[in-house]
């Protein structure tokens, strides 16, 4: 069974609170969204393997420490952009993939619409990113595609989660780590997370 893990920081509760505010900036809401990624980069790579390299420093040779695998950032556009350049901070050697979904007015069920990866991405880390896991419709529609494609290593990385997408996502892919800011209470009857924070995507990039 993959991990649920809230990362509990000081830090990314305060910047946590910025965003939740309605009255909140776009470009206030985007740098703290960008910072809560930074942070919690941290704790989604504490179990990155490593494999040992022969290196030369200034003194001498020596047998030191490199990460693994390669690593890919896949947002689900277009909310899961607002995360990446903060983990690429801590992240720079990431790879970056896309997938976009959308959702069938009719049957309410997401389909991809758009999907671009690097190569190379079978065998490496795959960080999915998307900041809200509401329903987790949109979550295990990307892991389905992702796995389509070949890749077995794969962590869901958002910022605010309701139990109700957690327990499905958990049900559709038992095999892969969650990693949440926060879980908040409930989905209410439209389908947003309680207390949550609004729609991600326009509070990013100003679109409504």
């Amino acid at each position: 069974m993959g991990k649920f893990i809230v990362v509990d920081h000081p830090l990314i509760k305060h910047k946590l609170t910025n965003i939740r505010k309605k009255e909140t900036s776009t470009v206030v809401f985007y740098q703290n969204v960008q910072e809560i990624g930074s942070l919690m980069a941290y704790e989604i790579s504490r179990d990155f393997p490593l494999k040992d390299v022969e290196i030369e420093t200034p003194i001498c040779k020596t047998v030191q420490k490199v990460l693994a695998q390669e690593i890919v950032i896949v947002p689900i556009l277009r909310a899961g952009l607002g995360m990446v350049d903060g983990i690429r901070e801590i992240m720079p050697m990431a790879k970056v993939g896309f997938i976009g979904m959308y959702r069938d007015e009719k049957t309410l069920l997401p389909h991809e619409y758009y999907a671009k990866f690097p190569e190379d991405i079978t065998t490496s880390i795959v960080l999915l990113v998307d900041p809200m896991l509401a329903t987790g419709g949109s979550a295990i529609a990307a892991v389905d595609a992702l796995k389509k494609r070949g890749v077995t290593n794969i962590k869901y990385v958002g910022l605010v989660a309701a139990p109700e997408g957690v327990k499905a996502l958990q049900k559709a892919h038992p095999d892969i780590d969650i990693y949440t800011a926060a879980l908040d209470e409930k989905l209410n009857e439209n389908g947003y997370i309680v207390p949550g924070l609004g729609d991600c995507g326009d509070r990013l990039f100003g679109t409504k």
